[in-house]
């Protein structure tokens, strides 16, 4: 053969090989579309059947030291004004919000000017590898129930303790232990996740009633834009 002739027989060996990987390519990009299109299909299934679960879903069984829409309420339980805090303990901004502000709201408490509802919800529960979010929130309803005179002073702690975002935040058993220091016993209450579902409804609740992120503050309803220490001083006596 010559030498024209074989390179004409490469060539086309070789179109024909190239032919046969472009169809390979395809059916394998066609499979996966196939696999991509039943996942999603699947997820919309799980999704679709999980909300029909959760209408008939027994409703999550709520601390007794909450208030009715939720709130865990600190000073006089008739207070004509009500500064509302949602907050997520694993939030950055919440932390600095108490910093800042936490002992303003506390002297105001103390002197029965206002009353101060505290929402804990969890909505960061993927900046942490174990639900942090969720835990700490059903503890701090754990020492609500046990002692609600007690749950300032937690509050205080549980930012002053937060834990970076990324890691595992919190065990159980330091929760535990930080209870342990104030003479509460929130061990079953915490092992067991007792108001683990309660916190995922008010987290929905609040989500639902507009609440984009934490902290969110209000005064009677209306969200204070500068919750610092003057902020929240000036929407509280416009509220009065």
């Amino acid at each position: 053969m010559s030498n024209n002739s074989k390179k004409k027989a490469q060539a086309a060996a070789a179109a024909l090989q190239g032919k046969k990987d472009k169809q390979r390519r395809t059916l394998i990009q066609v499979g996966v579309a196939v696999v991509l299109i039943v996942l999603i299909a699947g997820v919309g299934f799980f999704i679709v059947s999980k909300n029909s679960d959760d209408t008939t879903a027994t409703p999550a069984a709520a601390p007794s030291s909450v208030t009715a829409d939720g709130a865990i309420r600190i000073g006089n339980p008739d207070a004509a004004v009500v500064v509302t805090a949602v907050e997520d303990f694993q939030c950055p901004a919440c932390k600095q919000f108490e910093s800042i502000s936490g002992e303003t709201l506390s002297e105001l408490i103390a002197d029965n000017t206002i009353a101060v509802d505290y929402k804990p919800i969890a909505i960061l529960d993927r900046m942490s590898s174990t639900n942090y979010s969720t835990r700490a929130a059903n503890a701090s309803l754990c020492v609500a129930d046990a002692d609600i005179t007690q749950w300032p002073a937690w509050h205080t702690f549980m930012f002053e303790q937060q834990p970076a975002e990324g890691g595992a935040g919190l065990s159980d058993e330091e929760l535990i232990n930080m209870a342990q220091l104030m003479q509460l016993d929130i061990a079953s209450c915490v092992n067991s996740g007792t108001y683990t579902d309660y916190v995922t409804s008010q987290t929905k609740a609040v989500l639902d009633d507009g609440v984009t992120g934490t902290p969110t503050v209000s005064v009677n309803g209306t969200v204070v834009s500068n919750p610092t220490p003057d902020g929240l001083r000036a929407a509280i006596a416009a509220a009065q």
